[in-house]
């Protein structure tokens, strides 16, 4: 029987529960989100004479929860609209409507019998067939099913996603023996494809992978941190992105995740896992239990290892108990790592320079932590995973780690560590046993175009396995796929008669090789080929253009060479749209500025449902001028009845270059009409190139043909510039925006209207270009744009100049 899941019901509306709901809502799904009724009134209901049996009492407690997570930072929508695919209800009295669900979730408090008590409800309501699985961080998944109906058990499994559900990737799914393999690949499929997700395959044991392996970091690390008597700032510059992990570190990160869920997940931790040869390391120390007693827990009751007051934040002192300012961490030593582009080879450095185990206070903490993590992780395999590639993938996509467990291990030489953890009377564990004595002596290995890893069962190198459907570029550069190159991009065949323009320039800004790459590409594709991509496997797509570039052009006065690289650039981009073959542009990520303009003039783009799309120009005391105004025109006025008032249509496509506004997700951008309706958008990042070359192919397929003619734009002339200017002023004076920011709007303005117009009329492109260029050249040409461009290249944030 094949299987769709079109309705779900998610129990629990908590932090969790409301958020793996909106996620589902993201991925098209209706959703029906239930939590407990309220047993008793408020003052205010009690006044208003409202009976606890009343509609708006039931659903106070998952509304207001329902409420909150639509206030999320980072949100956990995709646009506001979605959440119209929520439906709130109470366990009370809607429970039986599960019953018309495909998959029920169940996400209430992390309790072992208040879980296997609404399960049972659950097993009473759902429909033979019905998928189910907990959203448990570490609970027994078999244990919770136990007394449940067969059929129950056949569709049931453990399904953990990571706070939070739409940004954090990766998903744990633990089945039970009794659990259908269809049922394990269908959820598999679904997480992966629809849900975007990085899915891992965890054993039924206590906390699983992610947060076994957390929380023995995080607890051995408290105590090393005592033994060694370091302060919580100095801990967190070490473990924060110097070594490849994200800004906040070891104790933002605990604040975020709750002082009193570490404590509780340590202390159940040390009782489940009796055999475990390192399960004191789980005890809590007794300030994080004094913590706990005082409501110093994190983000949840606002002070935790840090505390905000006023303008300032504090950090706990663990010797006195009390806040104060935080002291810059002194470790010479570090200077020098941080000039080490590459991880892996900076936290050798750290690890092995000078003896710093011994003589460095910096390189002695990260050698006794990572020391003892490494090995910890390697006697996990196979009780929590069947492999290390599993914990390695669970760390860096659940914890945004830049590296694995054991890539980290081979970048510090597992074959020298070794030895020195046994100096030190360290016990080996046996993956790390048989990979030496096989006469290996890196856990991964690279043999022709194929990654493998050390396998513990067979004591041999197996593949790494890649799921079905997925092109990754780096592998088709092994395997010499590369057509042309420069230092900027280069030009990859992904087969079945599609190629791949691939951006490699820094941050993937848009600069002179990318656009000499970009025309060839071009060219190639048209003589010999069915269809090109462009896109990358970057953090980004595209940045937008190179600002420094231009910033030393307009400094010099060199205003010919400026006009000739505007020119040059819109006509590679309108080269893309007159291409005789399909171009998709797959954009993810940040969108930026020219990368969004190349993107608007590709045929189709093939979206990442988490891009970022669209203006930074007025930020940086600029507009965009390689059709950015000219193509937001076309798609705000495309199928316009003649006669139509233009203006309401062109305020639109201003305020969302003028705002300098970029979109939250592709779904917003589709609003936004940076992404037409005939643009797909992909849920899982990993999938992108493959499903842009499948769009492009199909294109190929159905015959392709680019526009015959070039299009006319529908432009207000004076009435629309004169409304324009009217918002502008008022902005201006209402304070929202600075006098500079009102003089570049005005010059939008100006390009966006059709200049100095009598009246509406159509206008060739190219007329809107050259209005473009002219702007352009203009804004460079003030030393407030320099300013900006020159604040935002130094700082990374706008000027307010």
């Amino acid at each position: 029987m094949s299987r769709t899941i079109r309705k779900a019901a998610v129990l629990g509306a908590g932090t969790m529960g409301a958020r793996i709901a909106a996620h589902l809502a993201n991925a098209g799904v209706e959703v029906r989100l239930l939590d407990i009724a309220p047993d008793r009134l408020t003052p205010a209901e009690q006044a208003r004479g409202i009976t606890l049996d009343s509609r708006q009492v039931r659903g106070r407690i998952v509304n207001q929860l329902f409420e909150a997570m639509q206030k999320s930072k980072p949100p956990a929508l995709y646009t506001p609209d979605t959440a119209r695919r929520i439906r709130t209800g109470n366990f009370a009295h809607d429970l039986p409507k599960i019953a018309d669900a495909d998959w029920i979730i169940e996400a209430v408090i992390e309790n072992f019998d208040a879980k296997q008590a609404l399960l049972t409800q659950v097993d009473r309501y759902r429909k033979p067939g019905t998928l189910v699985s907990s959203n448990t961080s570490g609970l027994p998944i078999a244990s919770l099913a136990r007394d449940l109906s067969e059929d129950f058990r056949a569709h049931w499994l453990g399904t953990h996603f990571f706070n939070p559900p739409r940004q954090m990737r990766l998903v744990e799914l633990i089945p039970t023996p009794e659990t259908k393999p269809e049922v394990v690949e269908f959820v598999r499929d679904f997480c992966d494809r629809r849900l975007g997700k990085v899915v891992v395959f965890a054993k039924d044991r206590p906390n699983f992978i992610a947060n076994r392996l957390f929380l023995f970091a995080m607890m051995h690390l408290l105590k090393t941190m005592q033994a060694q008597g370091l302060t919580i700032e100095e801990v967190d510059a070490l473990t924060g992105p110097l070594i490849g992990r994200p800004h906040t570190a070891t104790f933002r990160l605990a604040d975020f995740v709750g002082v009193d869920v570490c404590v509780f997940v340590g202390e159940n931790l040390h009782r489940l896992v009796p055999e475990d040869e390192k399960r004191d390391v789980f005890v809590p120390p007794e300030f994080l239990k004094r913590m706990v007693e005082k409501r110093w827990i994190g983000d949840k009751t606002g002070q935790g290892f840090f505390k905000k007051e006023k303008d300032e934040r504090l950090v706990l002192d663990l010797d006195t108990f009390d806040y104060r300012p935080p002291r810059p961490p002194n470790f010479p030593g570090l200077a020098e790592a941080r000039k080490i582009r590459d991880t892996g080879a900076r936290l050798r450095h750290l690890l092995w320079s000078n003896d710093a185990w011994r003589d460095d206070r910096a390189g002695r903490f990260l050698w006794e932590t990572w020391s003892e993590l490494l090995l910890y992780s390697a006697a996990r395999i196979p009780e929590i995973a069947d492999d290390l590639v599993s914990i390695d993938t669970t760390m860096i996509h659940g914890f945004a780690w830049e590296l694995g467990m054991f890539e980290i291990w081979d970048a510090i030489g597992v074959a020298e560590s070794a030895r020195r953890m046994e100096s030190l009377g360290k016990a080996l564990p046996p993956l790390v046993q048989k990979l030496l004595a096989s006469g290996r002596d890196t856990f991964y290995a690279r043999q022709r175009d194929r990654r493998f890893y050390f396998d513990l069962a067979g004591a041999a190198y197996r593949p790494v396995p890649e799921p079905p459907g997925v092109i990754r570029l780096h592998v088709l550069r092994d395997r010499n796929k590369v057509l042309l190159s420069n230092p900027g991009a280069s030009l990859l065949d992904l087969g079945e008669g599609i190629l791949c323009l691939e951006f490699h320039s820094k941050v993937n800004a848009f600069d002179h090789d990318v656009l000499a790459l970009l025309r060839s590409s071009l060219e190639e594709t048209e003589a010999h080929y069915e269809g090109l991509v462009i896109g990358n496997e970057g953090p980004n797509f595209c940045v937008g253009a190179n600002l420094q570039y231009f910033l030393e052009l307009g400094r010099a006065c060199r205003w010919s060479e400026i006009r000739r690289v505007v020119e040059e650039t819109r006509s590679a981009f309108l080269a893309i749209r007159a291409c005789r073959k399909p171009v998709a542009a797959a954009v993810f990520g940040r969108t930026l500025g020219a990368g969004c303009e190349l993107a608007l003039h590709a045929p189709r783009i093939q979206a990442a449902a988490e891009t970022y799309m669209g203006w930074t120009e007025p930020g940086v005391g600029l507009i965009p001028a390689a059709g950015g105004p000219k193509e937001m025109l076309l798609r705000w006025t495309a199928d316009l009845p003649p006669d139509a008032d233009l203006t309401p249509y062109l305020k639109q496509a201003f305020e969302n270059i003028a705002r300098a506004q970029v979109s939250s997700s592709a779904a917003e951008a589709a609003e936004w009409r940076c992404l037409r309706p005939e643009d797909p958008i992909t849920m899982n990042r990993d999938r992108l190139i493959a499903d842009a070359r499948q769009t492009a192919l199909a294109l190929a397929r159905a015959g392709y043909t680019p526009p015959a003619l070039e299009p006319r734009v529908p432009v207000t002339g004076r009435a629309g510039l004169a409304t324009l200017k009217m918002g502008i002023f008022l902005a201006r004076q209402s304070g929202h925006i600075s006098a500079y920011d009102a003089h570049i709007a005005e010059r939008l303005a100006y390009v966006m209207a059709g200049g100095d117009l009598p009246q509406p009329m159509t206008v060739p492109e190219s007329y809107l270009l050259d209005l473009e260029c002219e702007a352009f050249l203009s804004l460079l040409g003030e030393p407030k744009t320099q300013e900006r461009i020159e604040y935002m290249l130094q700082n990374g944030r706008p000027l307010r100049n």
